[in-house]
């Protein structure tokens, strides 16, 4: 069996692996997505897809798209679970959307545009100023000699992530933040099959959505 180091992985297979698998993603999942799309459309008025702008690589923004499961009036750029109502604002469709997180399935088209990744740190909102930093905070050095140094925030965001599948919204910031400083420590082919497999069962089961603002 050939043997895959991180460093090799990270800057030469994984981009590949994410546009075979983002491009066979949208294959199988266009007809759903457009059947959702119709449903969004007939359940309450306003566009079918929801862009927010996020951090991304080297902390460049980016447009993250998603399936829209709030009402227009909704706030734009503040997590669902720091709202004190959310769900007043949340649509009918929306609740069922978010708990099976079908309402994520649009992220495809942004790993295939080199945006996201597969799995990676979920990307911050562009004024999680306290997240950022505490990112910024881990490095990781490589190269030769170690002289080069690398954040969670060079990172590409992911569609799932270590964070995601070990708590996701319940989560304190400063622990989401050290999970992807575990995730940029052991990042490896043979990881983000674990953290993709874990994926799966977190969906199923609805695990880590939290909506409303935490006590």
């Amino acid at each position: 069996m050939i043997k895959i180091s991180g460093k090799v992985y990270a800057k030469y297979i994984k981009r590949l692996t994410d546009i075979i698998l983002s491009l066979t993603g949208i294959t199988i999942t266009i007809i759903p997505m457009i059947i959702i799309a119709v449903i969004i459309k007939a359940d309450s008025p306003g566009p079918v897809i929801f862009k927010q702008k996020r951090i991304g690589k080297e902390k460049k923004h980016f447009s993250i798209l998603k399936f829209r499961t709030m009402k227009t009036d909704a706030p734009k750029d503040m997590p669902t679970h720091m709202l004190k109502d959310p769900e007043s604002m949340i649509t009918k469709t929306g609740r069922w959307l978010r708990k099976t997180s079908l309402d994520e399935l649009p992220q495809l088209f942004n790993i295939l545009a080199g945006q996201m990744s597969i799995v990676g740190p979920r990307p911050a909102l562009w004024n999680q100023e306290d997240l950022i930093a505490l990112r910024d905070g881990y490095i990781k050095q490589t190269g030769e000699a170690q002289k080069e140094k690398i954040t969670v925030n060079d990172l590409r965001p992911g569609l799932t992530g270590w964070a995601q599948i070990n708590g996701r919204d319940e989560l304190p910031i400063d622990e989401k933040a050290a999970l992807d400083a575990q995730y940029l420590k052991n990042i490896s082919l043979r990881f983000d099959i674990k953290c993709f497999l874990k994926t799966i069962t977190a969906v199923l089961k609805s695990e880590g959505v939290a909506e409303g603002e935490r006590k």
